[in-house]
């Protein structure tokens, strides 16, 4: 896959993920997860964050990352099936991260901190 198509995954899902909100729950799963409800979908959420945190340490001891690739694929899935839920979009996530380029992480940090 070229650079160029690995940028527009995040966008072309936003498509997708869109259109599935309003399709029939039994025809889809993330029609099925946006029927269920924001519970659902953070249930989804942190199951997939466990799964991959456990990848993560199986991946320190066998050097393999392949696992982890795929729970961390599921995570981001399901944060964007969260934010989508929200009327949120990737885009809004790609600019804070772009944001936050030559800012110390802990000066962000701070920011944050500060009422």
């Amino acid at each position: 896959m070229s650079d160029s198509d690995k940028n527009h995954v995040l966008r072309e899902l936003a498509l997708v993920l869109a259109e599935r909100k309003k399709a029939s729950p039994e025809s889809s799963y993330v029609a099925s997860l946006h029927h269920k409800g924001l519970n659902k979908i953070l249930e989804k959420v942190g199951e997939e964050c466990t799964e991959t945190i456990i990848a993560a340490k199986d991946a320190e001891r066998s050097g393999s990352l392949d696992e982890l690739v795929s729970e961390t694929a599921d995570l981001w899935f399901h944060s964007l099936v969260m934010l989508s839920h929200l009327g949120g979009h990737p885009d809004q996530i790609l600019a804070e991260l772009a944001r936050r380029f030559g800012l110390s992480g802990h000066d962000e940090k701070a920011s944050r901190d500060t009422p």
